[in-house]
């Protein structure tokens, strides 16, 4: 059994053991978006998921949330199953919070290029801190 000094050392140890990946770990080219069959309609599209993760980028302990996205498509939609795949690239990503949701419109921008987008990221309680977060795009000319 170890003693209270020796637990204190090894617990210092244990951040070291983390392996943190770094952003350019998120694999944006297995989005894919499908032709939208109606461009001239305005059709609000909401995808969300309470089981989005990624890693905080000093402590390397994991951060949930529930994420939101809403947008409304011109000419393409976001293909659902490679967008989980997108999503489950973030899980040992070392990012903050409020540079996931830029990244994450970032990226679906650039996959389907809707007409307006809104990003949200809500995040399940950390050190008795709640937070929510959210970004939002208009195509230019919208």
């Amino acid at each position: 059994m170890a003693t209270i000094p020796e637990l204190k050392e090894q617990y210092e140890g244990l951040d070291s053991r983390v392996v943190i990946r770094q952003d350019s770990a998120i694999d944006t080219e297995c989005l894919m978006a499908f032709r939208y069959e109606f461009p001239g309609q305005e059709t609000q599209v909401v995808i969300d998921t309470d089981e989005f993760t990624a890693v905080c980028p000093w402590t390397g302990l994991p951060d949930y949330g529930t994420l939101t996205i809403t947008y409304v498509p011109g000419e393409s939609c976001i293909e659902l199953k490679s967008f989980k795949y997108y999503l489950l690239s973030y899980r040992d990503v070392g990012i903050v919070q409020e540079h996931a949701v830029n990244r994450i419109l970032q990226d679906l921008v650039a996959c389907c290029r809707p007409l307006r987008m809104k990003v949200s990221l809500d995040y399940k309680v950390r050190g008795g801190i709640h937070t929510e977060v959210s970004v939002e795009y208009t195509a230019p000319g919208d």
